[in-house]
């Protein structure tokens, strides 16, 4: 293995990590640059559990390897981030992709996700140094974010951010198979991240 990184891509809500997902084909990717990645498949992902996604987020985060530590989250996966970041301690990523997270009010509308978005999970700020290794990337017309998530992850919170045009939840419906940009991103943080076109 020659790369300097490890990654942990972190899927959400229904995702069993088919071929043609982006994450699907990031990891492959980077494994192929030769860098250090888990791409789990987390439990019961039709109705999952918010303490045993909790879990698995922690064990792939103390089983990262590289000299940088990088997390990917997808979808739910950033709201469970969000919820554990500021307990992480020393299993916190040196950097951390945030990608189309869904809206607190969106998720308590289906009863399968809501105990992950209790009340005041859009509300309290991480710790400044928590959120410096943060970067948000979304679109301004994610279904599952009425409103674009800026609202909340960069005027509330001031989250460092890439807004997409018309891109949807950034997920296989919306186009996002292979997504040069985010690679790019993953082997240099400098890079903005551009859509998949």
């Amino acid at each position: 293995m020659t790369g300097d990184k490890s990654f942990l891509l972190v899927h959400g809500w229904q995702n069993r990590r088919p071929p043609g997902h982006w994450q699907h084909w990031l990891a492959d990717r980077l494994r192929a640059a030769g860098h250090q990645v888990a791409y789990p498949q987390l439990p019961e992902p039709d109705e999952p559990v918010p303490a045993d996604w909790a879990r698995e987020l922690r064990r792939g985060l103390a089983a990262l390897a590289g000299r940088e530590r990088v997390l990917v989250c997808h979808s739910l996966a950033v709201v469970l981030w969000w919820r554990e970041a500021s307990t992480l301690g020393e299993l916190q990523a040196d950097r951390v992709l945030l990608v189309a997270p869904p809206a607190a009010e969106v998720l308590r509308t289906h009863a399968a996700v809501a105990a992950f978005a209790p009340a005041g999970v859009e509300e309290e700020p991480l710790p400044e140094d928590v959120r410096r290794r943060a970067r948000l990337v979304a679109s301004d017309d994610d279904p599952y974010f009425p409103g674009g998530a800026q609202r909340v992850y960069v005027e509330r919170f001031g989250l460092d951010a890439d807004l997409l045009t018309g891109a949807g939840h950034l997920d296989l419906d919306a186009g996002y198979g292979e997504w040069p940009g985010v690679l790019q991103w993953c082997l240099d943080p400098a890079v903005r991240i551009t859509g998949r076109g």
